[in-house]
């Protein structure tokens, strides 16, 4: 039986007057999805709450490793961030098909809200302590995993089908030029304290919430919904019936499993490598982020092309050469270049990714597949982060990333050989 149609929308139609800045041909290209209103502010409401995540991301890895000198405790504060996503992200995706996918965000950044609030409190008053931090990470990983989806569906809604590559970069570019400045406004807002990154973090919640109040699609309920765990089948069904999405999840996972503990261990290489203090930490992360922006701007230049997934494939390979590398390097200038173009590399695989996978999937199932995916790309963090963690304290976090990047290679040059449904997207 065909499955029932929900969140289907008329095809957006752009706005009766091109903004100034489109009005080059080269930026109408680049910049094609805010020529969309509504993509455009949920754009903007995202990236100054991004910018917040990220304030808040850096002082809380600073804050993990200051209270107690261990490595695994970023590793096991990250993990325990997406835990969540891996336990209930499947149910985020049919609540997402079945409800309005703006009111389940908008409930997903008030508990965000409060969690950052609530640590900011904790940390001002003198209270925090790691049990705590590891909670409300929890708590924040809970909100997103009913928000991913939901967010991640509501994106193709916003701009028609010739122009969603170009809206998923440039989601890629709003995340990655917030790690840019988020970890730069994080060094010079923690001349005032830990809890000035938490509390602005919590009042960058409100930007995105205001945006999502602003937009004017509207919720189309199901006509004939299905039991939850039947419509979860469904998904799960259609996903197995296509063996690139399960080709490029299985891609998704490993490679952030192998992947982002590059950036996990960051506050390890700015401390024990380099011998440096936040300062050192936040331009690290803030040379990563802009490589990762420019990465986004080419995927959004070239939009939907040819052999994109050999693109994928070979791009991915450079990103674990760029690892092995960083791992392996004792200079200082030479580590932040690897880390830009790790970070180009990087954004350019996941944005390929996710593009080919929503191409790929029919709106009535997307909120679905997209949480299959989404747990196959989130849930590799924190599994890659807590492996890797582990295996630091026993060895230590240059020989952890060393063996992952060449793992990565290695994965993408399984797949160059054996394709399984992604050189040929």
């Amino acid at each position: 039986m065909a499955e029932p149609q929900s969140q289907v929308h008329p095809a957006p139609q752009p706005d009766c007057e091109t903004p100034p800045a489109l009005a080059h041909p080269l930026l109408q290209r680049t910049l094609a999805a805010f020529s969309y209103r509504d993509f455009r502010v949920l754009w903007f409401g995202a990236f100054t709450s991004t910018v917040g995540t990220w304030m808040q991301k850096v002082a809380q890895s600073w804050l993990v490793f200051d209270l107690t000198k261990n490595p695994f405790f970023l590793g096991l504060d990250d993990f325990l961030g997406q835990l969540p996503i891996l336990l209930f992200t499947l149910v985020g995706g049919v609540v997402a098909d079945r409800h309005d996918r703006r009111r389940l965000l908008l409930g997903s950044q008030y508990i965000q809200m409060a969690a950052a609030f609530t640590l900011a409190a904790l940390v001002f008053f003198g209270h925090v302590r790691i049990w705590h931090i590891l909670g409300l990470s929890f708590v924040t990983g809970m909100a997103q995993a009913f928000g991913g989806p939901a967010y991640q569906s509501l994106i193709p809604s916003l701009v028609p089908k010739k122009h969603l590559t170009n809206a998923i970069a440039l989601n890629s570019i709003q995340f990655n030029l917030a790690r840019v400045f988020g970890p730069l406004l994080a060094g010079a807002a923690l001349y005032f304290g830990t809890a000035a990154c938490f509390g602005l973090n919590g009042l960058s919640f409100l930007v995105v919430i205001v945006a999502l109040m602003s937009l004017h699609i509207k919720h189309i309920r199901q006509a004939d919904p299905k039991p939850m765990l039947q419509e979860m089948k469904g998904g799960l069904t259609y996903a197995r019936s296509q063996p690139s999405i399960i080709a490029l999840t299985v891609l998704a996972f490993l490679t952030t499993f192998l992947g982002l503990p590059l950036l996990t261990f960051l506050p390890v290489f700015a401390r024990e490598i380099f011998h440096g203090e936040v300062s050192v930490y936040t331009y690290m992360m803030a040379c990563s982020g802009a490589g990762a922006v420019i990465g986004a701007l080419v995927v959004a230049w070239l939009g939907r092309f040819k052999h994109m997934g050999l693109t994928l494939l070979i791009v991915q390979a450079l990103f674990g050469a760029l690892i092995a590398a960083f791992a392996m390097s004792r200079t200082w200038w030479w580590s932040c270049v690897l880390l830009f173009f790790a970070g180009a590399a990087l954004i350019v695989v996941f944005s390929m990714t996710a593009s080919l996978v929503q191409l790929i999937v029919p709106d009535h199932l997307r909120g679905r597949v997209v949480s299959i995916y989404m747990v196959a790309f989130r849930g590799g963090m924190p599994l890659g982060s807590l492996a890797g963690g582990y295996a630091a304290r026993l060895t230590s976090a240059p020989h952890v990333l060393a063996v992952n990047g060449a793992l990565v290679s290695v994965v993408a040059l399984y797949f160059l050989v054996r394709s399984h449904g992604v050189r040929e997207q």
